[in-house]
């Protein structure tokens, strides 16, 4: 039971009309914590008490008093505030923590499938930081899927097809060198790919000549399809580092060009239900009553585009996983493409449309620019990664030299800050990169929760403490306003939990980790842990540390990062 549902049970008991579950909803949380631990207004009640709110508080207060668990009750003009016994709080969240293994998770998408799109790489072309909030974002939203039972599906949807490999072959065939290319990976491809926009614009006859090499590939030519297989296993070697560094991992890698075999189906499916419309030679789906533009799904040369490959796609993944969702991580300026397809798979009567759902994040630039791979105006995500690992490390020498596995260490903080810092902020704003603010080390950072994560390990060590043992809790020993806190923020996990998994929002999670670490940092400043006055108190005060740490170490897992016992 949580310290809100004890609340309501007792307020209901005296309101034989209200369900508990109505009275869980009128119940809130005041501003600010001196006022009361919950307050319930009593305006809904006025109308069918046909009394005054105030009266209608003063009443309900009045046969409050002297309840069980209740400190304090009192009628604040049409409020009835409340205060919780601090015995019975540290009770409620100590026999919660006791009972869920692994606290805050739940089985609540036992036989449910989520598939996730994200990260989404583009072949040939760098893994920026632009591609950072993709791969974090979906990779954290799956985890907190699994960790509510949820099955989840991870899929990188490979950006492997399209026009700009026509590009890419044109550019190689005039300029490139394998041998040169195969030294510099995918950097040798970027200059290539960028050469060809350069020369495109004083020659635009270049941009013909790779429409009509991508037809070529589509149609099967052996010798441009070698070339362009070499330049997906070159680009997924590359990417690999990167996963590696970063932990992600996917169930497949099936990109637009697996779909390619499948678009025809669509296209026939399309026009039997006469959805297709020819329009100067290409084939749309109008969209003008539904407030959208056409969508394009067939080029007048014939070639298939990225709706076509989507759609082909969407129907192939519910045939394969029978998802419960289908997410798709991508950039807010893609709102549009998603909008239309969606559209189009309801329209082809497809009811699971529903299902789809598009998480849209803000665009990182550098100081204002757009990032930009024509123009080669980027900073790739493995030197971004490689920097932040060797500032650790720096500093790591400096404050504790004597570190044993400094260098795994300094991975975890380096890279633990990187994608703590693009998980703290709501995942719609914009971010422009700066270097100096991505590793920075001090204030509501990774590193700094880690640190605090570390900091309650040693005390457990010190202490020679395991496993949490609820007979460890004596609950009048935790009734400080620090240890208050802490338990107050640890109860709120679960819930912290299903809300960042309904509004696909991980950065919940980052805020909440801060939370705790302050709370706790706070709690161990005022508060002698390891030499408290009498061995209840040390009890106490271990096993709340436990609980922090249980809680963290959770938490910062949901988000991605790791959390290092020593630092």
């Amino acid at each position: 039971m949580t310290i809100k549902e004890f609340t309501a049970g007792k307020l209901q008991a005296v309101l034989p009309a209200l369900d508990p579950e109505t009275v869980q909803t009128i119940l809130e949380t005041p501003p600010d914590k001196k006022m009361a631990d919950y307050a319930f207004p009593c305006f809904r009640l006025a109308k069918v008490m046909r009394k005054a709110p105030a009266m209608i508080a003063a009443d309900v207060a009045g046969k409050l008093q002297g309840t069980e668990g209740f400190e304090s009750v009192q009628a604040v003009g049409p409020y009835v505030n409340i205060f919780i016994d601090k015995r019975k709080i540290a009770q409620l969240v100590a026999d919660a923590f006791d009972s869920q293994k692994p606290y805050g998770s739940s089985n609540e998408g036992a036989g449910k499938t989520i598939v996730l799109d994200y990260s989404s790489i583009n072949i040939a072309k760098p893994f920026h930081i632009g591609h950072l909030r993709t791969t974090v974002i979906g990779n954290s939203i799956h985890k907190i899927y699994r960790f509510l039972g949820y099955d989840t599906v991870r899929i990188n949807y490979l950006g492997d097809y399209g026009t700009q490999f026509g590009k890419l072959v044109v550019a190689y065939r005039k300029w490139g060198n394998r041998e040169l290319v195969e030294q510099n990976g995918i950097q040798g491809l970027l200059d290539l790919y960028v050469r060809f926009h350069r020369e495109a614009k004083e020659d635009p006859s270049l941009d013909d000549e790779a429409r009509a090499t991508f037809t070529a590939l589509e149609n099967g030519d052996e010798e441009i399809r070698a070339i362009w297989q070499w330049f997906v296993q070159l680009s997924l070697k590359e990417v690999a580092k990167v996963y590696e560094l970063l932990d992600v991992q996917f169930d497949s890698y099936n990109g637009e060009s697996f779909f390619m075999d499948k678009t025809d189906a669509v296209i026939e499916e399309l026009k039997a239900k006469g959805l297709l419309q020819e329009s100067d030679g290409a084939q749309i789906v109008d969209l003008s009553d539904d407030n959208m533009p056409p969508a394009l799904v067939l080029k007048s040369d014939g070639s298939s585009l990225y709706t076509t490959r989507d759609l082909a796609a969407a129907i192939w993944r519910k045939k394969t996983y029978d998802f419960y969702k289908c997410l798709y991580v991508t950039a807010f300026d893609q709102g549009l493409h998603f909008a239309q397809f969606f559209k189009i798979l309801e329209k082809m009567g497809y009811d699971w449309a529903k299902d789809l759902v598009h998480i849209p994040y803000g665009l990182v630039s550098l100081d204002g620019a757009k990032l930009s791979t024509r123009e080669g105006q980027v900073i790739f995500l493995q030197d971004l990664l490689d920097e932040a690992i060797a500032k650790t490390r720096s500093i790591i020498q400096e404050k504790n030299p004597d570190l044993e596995n400094i260098d795994e260490v300094a991975r975890q903080v380096g890279v633990g800050a990187v994608v703590f810092n693009d998980l703290f902020n709501n995942r719609i704003k914009d971010e422009v990169f700066k270097w100096e603010e991505v590793l920075n080390f001090d204030g509501e950072t990774g590193p700094y929760v880690q640190y605090t994560f570390a900091r309650a390990s040693s005390i457990l060590r010190k202490a020679g403490y395991g496993e949490f043992n609820r007979s460890d809790l004596h609950e009048e020993d935790l009734c400080d306003e620090y240890a208050q806190d802490i338990l107050k923020i640890i109860e709120d996990f679960p819930a912290r939990v299903k809300e960042a998994a309904e509004r696909y929002e991980p950065y919940l999670i980052t805020r909440y980790t801060v939370a705790l670490a302050s709370a706790f940092n706070k709690f161990y400043h005022e508060n002698s842990i390891l030499t408290a006055e009498n061995e209840s108190l040390r009890q106490s005060r271990v096993a709340l540390t436990r609980m922090v740490t249980v809680v963290l170490k959770q938490a910062l897992s949901l988000i991605g990062v790791q959390a290092p016992e020593q630092m």
